[in-house]
């Protein structure tokens, strides 16, 4: 796991199935205000104040009993929490042990920010304070599940909101799945038809039903937003970034991203405010 910048920002010691936690307190001594991009889950829960956080280039507003949760892989900032009071709980994808939580982690759309509602702040507040109360007790040489039980109680209890990854469409989660895991290898909707065994037609048909976009705007998206996390956080030049996205040069990937956006991955690449 990576760190926010020098310092640490990561689960620690629990086996491959790690939680830690931290207060906003010790998130502001850790952070520069840059640009961050972790291989695990940040999940936030905040009690009082108002600050801001970014995440994949959105900005959501920070208050009390909102969340936050970002996923692996997705770059975030956090851009003003001096006000903030509450908790982040940094955890692995294999840490939840509930069938039904694991799952959710593994949802490619999780809604980055929300509000709790008053009915289940109760029941997350008293999750979320079991939590913390078990990771600070003192290591023993006999290993537990306990963080991770407690993990999967603020889960659930959280309720995150997640959006495509609810569709019930089998053809359009084949779809995403696929296209998560071999978008810097193909870009061509006709080629995941193929694969998935099904008409052009009848995948285009499903992901315009769930998403409102053709399944070669999904692929676009898709390797768009990759670009960006590469271009904002990495620093990539764009032979860098047509590289690692299976581009054959740097000027082919320069007039992808400038059809798709509008502008060239260089003047783009400014606009992101970095350190």
């Amino acid at each position: 796991m990576t760190a926010i910048r020098q310092m640490t920002y990561q689960p620690v010691g629990r086996g491959a199935a790690a939680v830690e936690t931290m207060t906003f307190g010790r998130l502001r001594e850790l952070n520069d205000g840059g640009t961050q991009r972790a291989d695990f889950h940040v999940l936030a829960v905040v009690d009082a104040g108002h600050g801001s956080v970014t995440v994949d280039f959105s900005a959501h507003p920070l208050r009390e009993r909102s969340a936050v949760w970002v996923a692996p892989g997705a770059v975030h900032r956090w851009d003003d929490i001096a006000d903030v009071a509450g908790h982040v709980v940094l955890f692995v994808s294999t840490a939840p042990v509930t069938h039904a939580t694991r799952a959710l982690v593994a949802s490619p759309d999780l809604v980055a920010r929300w509000d709790i509602p008053d009915a289940d702040w109760p029941f997350v507040d008293a999750a979320r304070n079991h939590l913390l109360l078990e990771a600070s007790a003192a290591p023993t040489d006999t290993s537990t599940e306990l963080p991770e039980i407690l993990l999967s109680a603020l889960i659930t209890r959280l309720r995150p909101p997640h959006g495509e990854a609810s569709s019930t469409n089998l053809v359009f989660r084949l779809f995403r799945a696929s296209v998560e895991a071999h978008f810097r290898e193909h870009r061509d909707a006709g080629h995941y038809a193929r694969v998935l065994g099904y008409a052009p037609r009848t995948l285009s048909r499903a992901v315009q039903q769930v998403t409102g976009r053709t399944a070669k705007a999904y692929i676009v998206d898709r390797v768009v937003l990759e670009a960006k996390r590469l271009l904002a956080h990495e620093r990539l030049t764009a032979a860098g970034c047509a590289d690692r996205l299976g581009f054959p040069d740097a000027s082919n990937f320069s007039v992808f991203f400038r059809k798709a956006t509008g502008m060239r991955p260089g003047a783009w690449q400014t606009t992101v405010a970095v350190e």
